[in-house]
C-alpha cells in the first residue's frame, strides 16, 4: 500500500511542485497551505510522514508550532522541516520540538527523495529487527524496535524515530565508543555534528525526565558518544 506525505507550505507553486514530485515516486500526496487546515485534517487521520515549512504566511513560526502539535499526537511519527530559514537557531529549535530532519530548500530533489526514504526506511528496518514482543535490554533499558518504544525502570521514555534509531544504535554496542559519523550511517542521515549533539541532548533530557539520576549516554569529547554499561 502506497504511503501518504502530508506536505504544509503556504507558497502555492513550491507545494505543488513537491506534491507533483512526490507523487511521480508513487506516494499519496496531501498538501495544505496553513497550520488550521493541515491539523485538522491530522486530526482525523495521520500520514506516514509530514513535511512542514516554518513559516506559513503570516503564521511566521506555524511551523514550529504544527511540528509540537503532531508530536504530542504521535511520538513516532516521521516529521521533516523543508524550509528557507537555516540559521543554526531554527535547526536547533526544530530539533528540540520533535523533528527527525530538517532540510532546506536548496537541497535537491533527489537528495531530498533519498532522505524520506531513509526515514521509511528507519521505522521499518526499527520494526523489522525483532520479532513481535522481543526486547532488547541493557539494565534499567527496555527497546522494542516492534513496538517502536523504549523503556527506563519500567516508564515509557517517548522517543522520536530519529531518537530511537541512535539510542538503538549505541545500547546495541554498550561500552562501545560512536562516533557522529557512525550514528549518522546508522540513522541514515547526513547531518552536521551541532544537529547530532542536538540529538544527544534531546534524548539525554527525555531519559532524564523519566529519572533524573540517568548518566547511561555518555559524551566522549573528540570521539563521539558511548552508552555506559557499568554496573550492568
Amino acid at each position: 500500500m502506497p504511503r501518504t506525505i502530508a506536505i504544509v507550505e503556504d507558497e502555492a507553486a513550491i507545494r505543488h511542485n513537491y506534491m507533483d514530485a512526490l507523487r511521480r515516486q508513487n506516494y499519496l500526496v496531501r498538501g495544505y497551505s496553513e497550520r488550521s487546515s493541515a491539523l485538522e485534517a491530522f486530526r482525523g487521520k495521520l500520514p506516514d510522514l509530514v513535511i512542514i515549512d516554518v513559516g506559513l504566511g503570516d503564521d511566521v513560526e506555524g511551523g514550529f508550532e504544527l511540528c509540537r502539535e503532531l508530536r504530542s499526537m504521535s511520538r513516532v511519527l516521521p516529521i521533516m522541516f523543508l524550509t528557507a530559514r537555516d540559521s543554526d537557531l531554527d535547526v536547533i529549535s526544530g530539533l528540540r520540538l520533535g523533528a527527525d530532519d530538517y532540510l532546506t530548500k536548496d537541497i535537491s530533489l533527489p537528495h531530498l527523495m533519498a532522505r524520506i526514504v531513509a526515514l521509511f526506511r528507519r521505522v521499518e528496518m526499527l520494526r523489522g529487527e525483532q520479532s513481535v514482543g522481543t526486547w532488547l535490554e541493557r539494565g534499567e533499558l527496555r527497546l522494542s524496535a516492534e513496538r517502536m518504544e523504549v523503556q527506563w525502570g519500567g516508564q515509557t521514555v517517548p522517543l522520536t524515530v530519529t531518537e530511537l534509531w541512535l539510542v538503538h544504535s549505541l545500547v546495541r554496542r554498550p561500552g562501545h565508543v560512536r562516533s557522529r559519523t557512525q550514528l549518522m550511517d546508522d540513522a541514515n542521515i547526513l547531518v552536521d555534528d551541532q544537529t547530532i549533539t542536538s540529538h544527544i541532548k534531546r534524548i539525554r533530557r527525555k531519559f532524564k525526565a523519566v529519572d533524573d539520576a540517568f548518566d547511561k549516554l555518555d559524551t566522549v569529547y573528540g570521539a563521539g558518544y558511548r552508552w555506559n554499561n557499568a554496573g550492568e
